[in-house]
């Protein structure tokens, strides 16, 4: 709005200083009789002495120089050059307020494509999480694996990276129209409870406590569930499955997928990159 007042008032300004400068120094001059006097126009002794009268020879008297001073002269030139400046400095600063600075094509549309990522993802239907299961859905898992501890895993989707979770839920509505419904095992996770993990060795997890996504909200660990239980086993086709096409989904929406590590770990997802960058180099 601001921008929109201030451009016609610097262009109105310009024009009347352009006006000034040309009725000060040259259409006003001319009518004010500034101007001097051609010496094609002045009159010439012969023209009105008789022919007849002889004409004494004298010597030459010094005529006064009537040719116009010198500021007057230079006056054609320093004031031109001057409106030209100040009309220059002028645009100039009307680029420089409407942002018009000359952009190449192909950045032009890069921009529009970024802008319209932007609004697409503004304009996407937040996703609620899913309500908690009960504790008995995960029995089965606790008595398969019980290094995982499942029974005291933090499956709170508000204790995590609110970004990082719609693009999770996300996937789970990909997965779901795969025929897949996945539940969450795992997302935040203490450094406490990542060291506890990592003490029962390399088969649990890698990670000790602040090495992990996990801690930072921004890894979860996803299981298939069926028949209203969740099956974690990789033995069983149907699971392995499940977490291949969660793979795929995963990579689909920019996240990492747990299964392309050599130490497998299929129902991990976490979002990309190291956390170094992912923490602003904190």
């Amino acid at each position: 709005m601001k921008l929109a007042i201030a451009l016609p008032l610097l262009i109105a300004a310009l024009v009347l200083l352009v006006a000034w400068i040309g009725w000060r120094f040259f259409w006003g001059g001319q009518v004010a009789g500034t101007w001097s006097v051609s010496k094609a126009d002045e009159p010439v002794l012969a023209d009105v002495l008789p022919v007849a009268l002889p004409v004494a020879v004298e010597a030459p008297v010094p005529v006064a120089d009537t040719s116009p001073p010198r500021q007057q002269r230079y006056q054609w030139v320093v004031w031109p050059l001057l409106s030209l400046s100040l009309v220059a400095l002028g645009v100039l600063a009307v680029f420089k307020m409407g942002g018009y600075y000359y952009q190449s094509p192909d950045y032009v549309a890069q921009d529009y494509q970024q802008a319209g990522r932007i609004k697409q993802t503004l304009l996407e239907e937040k996703l609620v999480p899913p309500p908690p299961l009960p504790p008995t859905a995960f029995a089965d898992v606790q008595n398969q694996m019980p290094s995982l501890d499942i029974a005291h895993a933090n499956r709170d989707w508000s204790h995590m990276n609110p970004a990082f979770v719609q693009t999770v839920l996300r996937v789970m509505v990909a997965m779901r129209a795969r025929g897949f419904g996945m539940v969450l095992l795992e997302g935040y996770r203490s450094p406490e409870r990542q060291n506890a993990l990592a003490a029962q060795g390399n088969h649990v997890t890698q990670a000790k406590g602040g090495q992990s996504k996990h801690q930072y909200g921004l890894a979860v660990d996803l299981a298939p569930m069926r028949n209203g239980k969740v099956v974690i086993s990789e033995r069983d086709p149907w699971a392995m499955q499940a977490y291949q096409a969660l793979g795929e989904e995963a990579q689909a929406a920019g996240l990492t997928w747990g299964g392309n590590w050599s130490f497998k770990d299929y129902g991990h997802i976490e979002q990309t990159g190291s956390l170094k960058v992912l923490l602003g180099k904190k």
